[in-house]
């Protein structure tokens, strides 16, 4: 039986016992729900299951596996690949469950499946306390730190991953099982990183720190001072401590008291400057970014959960992301950097962007099918755009950068950042040698590849 020729009785099966909601195409809230962040994205499911409780996922799997439906799995909805979505199939839609628990004596907190960062970082501001999470607050935790997991404090704290505890996780066989460093810690170890080629993960714990309150420093120049700008950056976050990371962009420079109004809507270098600590030590810290002739400023202390979503992504925009982990980045890395930013799509809110690694990130002995987490440099083409007629010409702006960046790159790649680039790249995202293990036990917890819509991990 196929996804068309399911009848209310078919559905009925599904809706007995089922405490969340099932939404089908003739529902009102049909086209809402299916909405994603990538606006290139309109994919039509024959159902969507906004699932309440574990049962609620379970009952949605074992339902969707008898009826021959492809199965999709929605957390935050941000993926730039829209595999949060399946044409014809049913979506176990998670965001219901984006419950957070925090234990502040034990410096925890358990999170649901269907979490975003702000859910995160909203329930652990009150204490004091937080983790490394993505860069932007409606990222979802599950898609996040099943890939890997990166953000602002990963210098500090390392990736998100390295702090998670404990996922409770429903396999294709509708079976909860609960993996941690001591139960089923081969499935653990294949959770830091291999995505949600395993199973639907409905919870989370993770460690937490210490972090109230933050200084953020905006930057910006005229684009032609690019070049030079970068190569102090470059020396800067080289010999900066673990409180400080960031990153650089070039982008459309928005309409703020602060931008230099000869900039506005036009294209500028800035620089994100991040610290772990007060304004007057985070200024004495990035002294020599500071004398460097900016036209820009904006720096302020704020609580880390604001930080989380000052930068926030705008929706509705179509979307195509892509990546490239550097060992090093030269002079001549930088200036082919700095030239390609004028093939960016200008005035929007695409962005090219430089991000450090280092740090805890590297200093990690964990053996996690994370292969990148070695590289120094991260280069990130963020194309957001709105007319269909700019496709082609925003997805070769991303590659070319890419091709530019080759001579410099580790080969790894952070899965999280790309759509579908082909396999080869999806084994680059975790190691051949990670790889061969992850195979062997997708084919013990997924033989028949159910959860495939993802950067896909093929049963050995």
């Amino acid at each position: 039986m196929t996804a068309h020729t399911l009848n209310d009785v078919a559905w009925t099966e599904l809706r007995d016992g089922f405490t969340g909601t099932l939404i089908l195409p003739t529902d009102p809230s049909y086209d809402e729900a299916r909405i994603l962040f990538n606006a290139m994205i309109d994919k039509r499911p024959a159902a969507i299951a906004q699932c309440e409780t574990i049962e609620d996922v379970a009952q949605a799997i074992r339902f969707g596996r008898a009826q021959e439906l492809e199965i999709a799995v929605r957390c935050g909805g941000h993926g730039v690949a829209g595999t949060a979505l399946t044409d014809g199939g049913l979506v176990i839609d998670l965001r219901r469950m984006n419950q957070v628990t925090v234990d502040p004596e034990a410096r925890t907190a358990t999170v649901g499946g269907g979490a975003t960062m702000r859910d995160f970082d909203q329930a652990t501001a009150p204490f004091g306390l937080a983790t490394t999470g993505g860069r932007v607050s409606t990222t979802g935790i599950g898609g996040l730190a099943l890939g890997g997991g990166a953000g602002w404090f990963d210098r500090k704290f390392g990736l998100m991953c390295d702090n998670l505890l404990a996922v409770e996780i429903v396999t294709a066989d509708g079976e909860h099982l609960r993996a941690t460093a001591d139960e089923n810690p081969d499935l653990f170890w294949a959770l830091h990183g291999g995505g949600g080629n395993f199973g639907v993960a409905t919870s989370f714990t993770f460690r937490l720190y210490p972090l109230r309150s933050v200084t953020a420093a905006l930057l910006m120049w005229n684009p032609d001072a690019g070049p030079n700008v970068i190569r102090a950056y470059r020396a800067f976050i080289e010999s900066a401590p673990d409180d400080i990371s960031g990153a650089i962009k070039y982008h459309t420079a928005p309409d703020k008291d602060w931008v230099a109004k000869h900039l506005v809507g036009k294209l500028a270098c800035t620089t994100l400057i991040v610290y772990a600590g007060s304004e007057a030590e985070a200024r004495d810290a990035m002294r020599p970014m500071l004398s460097l002739g900016h036209v820009g400023e904006l720096i302020v202390k704020v609580p880390y959960a604001e930080l989380q979503s000052m930068l926030d992504d705008p929706p509705g925009y179509r979307n195509y992301w892509s990546a490239e982990y550097l060992d090093a980045f030269p002079d001549a890395a930088i200036d082919l950097f700095c030239t390609r930013a004028t093939d960016m799509i200008v005035p929007s809110p695409s962005e090219q962007v430089l991000v450090p690694l280092g740090g805890a990130i590297a200093r990690s002995q964990a053996n996690y099918p994370i292969p990148w987490r070695h590289a120094a440099w991260h280069i990130f083409p963020f194309g957001l755009w709105a007319d269909p007629a700019d496709d082609q010409r925003a997805k070769q702006w991303a590659r070319d950068l890419r091709a530019d960046m080759r001579p410099w790159s580790s080969g790894a790649i952070y899965l999280n950042f790309i759509g579908d680039e082909g396999h080869d790249r999806v084994v680059a995202g975790f190691g051949a040698h990670n790889y061969a293990r992850l195979a062997t036990l997708k084919a013990q917890y997924d033989p028949d590849n159910v959860f495939h819509l993802n950067h896909n991990i093929k049963p050995s």
